[in-house]
Formats: structure tokens, C-alpha cells, sequence
């Protein structure tokens, strides 16, 4: 995400080059792998939503929880996470869930073998599918030990890359299916953050759905509000409540006299099951 690992400027050079029925209704038919345990309901979000790469102090949520955003997205773990978070704990999250806001779990996990630049953790085409299985017992562990409960989302975030590579494309895919197919034996939702462009494209398009995520919260910083208007790919494809939209990024904002920069998300999805 913006900023959060790479530079704005750096993102958009990259995002320039790179060019199965869901339990409770998330998503297009690609989750095929389901755990026999029964499914908590799940948690869902319309509305304005803001990611940031640290999570922000309780006075400064306190401060925001002014109707202008109803959600925030927070970074619960990975390799590849950009940001240290002292203030994200167990407590942090139940005060911010007792306040109101809604919580919305990114896991920032390995990174293709093509994309420029480096990251702590790279898939390959021999380790994408233990890697992903790995990443998503971590990921589990991560929002469980936050409070976010069975039945929760978590947000895999896959950064911009060239989906015309076949090897690398096919190894991305890969360690997708792996994570997601982890995430729901253990009765967490699969979602996924991803570029329209490349990354998001990459499990929008593939001709397999088999154990892809049933959210997907898109980038495509055209600066709308919206989940429908600008969506990129089939009608059909992500529909009763499965799709995010990070419309605009390093939006410098003050609310409630506290000022921050974030990332803004138009928010029609999962979030997590907390208290």
C-alpha cells in the first residue's frame, strides 16, 4: 500500500510496468476447499474506510470516530510489513471495537520472485505452495492473538508485478491458493489486496477459481468513492458484499483535530470479528 513499504512515486513506476460459492455470501465460486467446522456469520462493512501504515494511537481513533470513516484497515503481520505497531494489541482492539470502528486485518506476506525492489520474503515456484500454507498458520495466529475471531477476514497483500511473466504469475497464484486454502481450514475468510493492473487482475482473470479469495479489495487510485462504478472486471464476479477499493492514497486529513495521512478505501466487505 501506499507508502507503507514502498514510495508513492516508486509504486507507480512498478504499477506502470507491471501493466465457489462463499460461505455467508463473499465472493465469486472460487472457495472450494471449506472447513467441515460451522462457520461463524460473518462481519460485514459499507462504507468509508482509511489504511495507514501504523496503526494509530486509541486518542487518535478516539479523535477520528467522527462518521466520516466507519472502518480502518490494520497491518497484522508478514515479513513484508513495512511498519513497526505499538499500539496495535489485543487491548488496543477491543477499546477501537467498543468505540465503534469496524477493523479490517492485512497480512503482508511473500512477494513475487519478479517484482522490483526487494522484501524480506520472496515465493519461488518450488516454495510458493509451503510458503503459503506457512504465511497463513502466521496470519491465524496474528489476528487470533488481537481478538479477531473465527470467522474474521484476513487481507493478503500482494504488491504490483508483471502478470505477463507466466512463471512468476503462475508462482503467485500459487501461494494465493496455498494461503487462502490455510486461511479456511483454520475458519478464517480469504481476502486479498491487489493492484488493478496486475496483482488484482492476476486472481480477477485466472481461468481456475479453484481456492481463490472471495474478497478483493482493489487499487485503482482514480479518486471515486465506490465499489461499482469503476469496477474493472465481470458484474457478477465479488458481489454481496466482497469488494474493497483504495481509491485515493497519502491523503494528509485532520478529524477531530487530529491530523494524519492514510489511504482512503471505499468499503463493501468482511471485516473483523472482535468482542
Amino acid at each position: 500500500m501506499a507508502g507503507h513499504r514502498q514510495s508513492k512515486k516508486r509504486r507507480y513506476l512498478i504499477w506502470a510496468v507491471a501493466g465457489a460459492a462463499v460461505v455467508a455470501g463473499a465472493g465469486i465460486a472460487a472457495q472450494t476447499s471449506m472447513a467441515a467446522t460451522a462457520w461463524p456469520a460473518q462481519k460485514t462493512f459499507t462504507g468509508r474506510a482509511f489504511d495507514t501504515c501504523t496503526a494509530p494511537s486509541l486518542s487518535a481513533m478516539k479523535a477520528w470516530h467522527t462518521g466520516f470513516y466507519g472502518a480502518a484497515a490494520v497491518y497484522v503481520g508478514g515479513k513484508n510489513r513495512g511498519c513497526a505497531q505499538p499500539n496495535l494489541t489485543a487491548s488496543w482492539v477491543k477499546s477501537v471495537n467498543s468505540l465503534g470502528w469496524k477493523l479490517i486485518p492485512i497480512y503482508v506476506g511473500a512477494q513475487p520472485p519478479c517484482q522490483t525492489g526487494s522484501s524480506p520474503e520472496k515465493l519461488t515456484a518450488t516454495t510458493a505452495a509451503s510458503l503459503g500454507a506457512t504465511d497463513a498458520a502466521d496470519a491465524v495466529a496474528k489476528a487470533s492473538a488481537l481478538g479477531m475471531k473465527a470467522g474474521s477476514p484476513v487481507y493478503l497483500d500482494m504488491e504490483p508485478y508483471d502478470t505477463a511473466d507466466k512463471a512468476c504469475n503462475t508462482a503467485v497464484l500459487t501461494y494465493v491458493r496455498s494461503f487462502m486454502k490455510t486461511l479456511r481450514a483454520k475458519t478464517y475468510r480469504g481476502g486479498y489486496y491487489g493492484f488493478s493492473s496486475s496483482s488484482a487482475k492476476a486472481v480477477a482473470t485466472a481461468s481456475d477459481k479453484t481456492d481463490l479469495p472471495g474478497n478483493l479489495w482493489y487499487a485503482l487510485w482514480d479518486k471515486q468513492n465506490t465499489t461499482t462504478a469503476d469496477w474493472p472486471w465481470g458484474a457478477t464476479q465479488y458481489t454481496n458484499h466482497s469488494r474493497g477499493h483504495q481509491y485515493m492514497v497519502n491523503s494528509k486529513e485532520a478529524h477531530g483535530g487530529v491530523t494524519l495521512t492514510v489511504d482512503r478505501d471505499a468499503w463493501d466487505a468482511p471485516v473483523a470479528i472482535v468482542g
